[in-house]
């Protein structure tokens, strides 16, 4: 049984930095492609970042701005969120699929406003 447990989200100002990680109860990152997910409120979920035998892909919106890595033990992906926009504000939400399974942690609430 896999479990995915995000954690670093919260409320910060336009402009400012947050931290996400996602900690999983086995060393699975290191062997299964991860991404880091959002979903804001009355939208879908969308894939900002994915990182996949230390190759890396972002959507266009966060591209230059956020930035995914996993540490070499291979249990904890990061996802560092630079110069934050209002339209960043949502639940993020780590994810892997192993086999024909998707793994979704619980989420971590962000939001950015003044």
């Amino acid at each position: 049984q896999v479990q995915l447990v995000e954690s670093g989200g919260g409320l910060v100002q336009p402009g400012g930095s947050l931290r996400l990680s996602c900690a999983a109860s086995s060393s699975i990152f290191s062997t299964f492609a991860t991404g880091w997910y959002r979903q804001a409120p009355g939208k879908q979920r969308e894939r900002v970042a994915s990182i996949s035998s230390g190759s890396t892909n972002y959507a266009d919106s966060v591209k230059g701005r956020f930035t995914i890595s996993r540490d070499n033990a291979g249990n904890t992906v990061y996802l560092q969120m630079n110069t934050l926009k209002p339209e960043d504000t949502a639940v993020y939400y780590c994810g892997v699929r192993i086999g024909l399974t998707n793994y979704w942690g619980q989420g971590t609430q962000v939001t950015v406003s003044s």
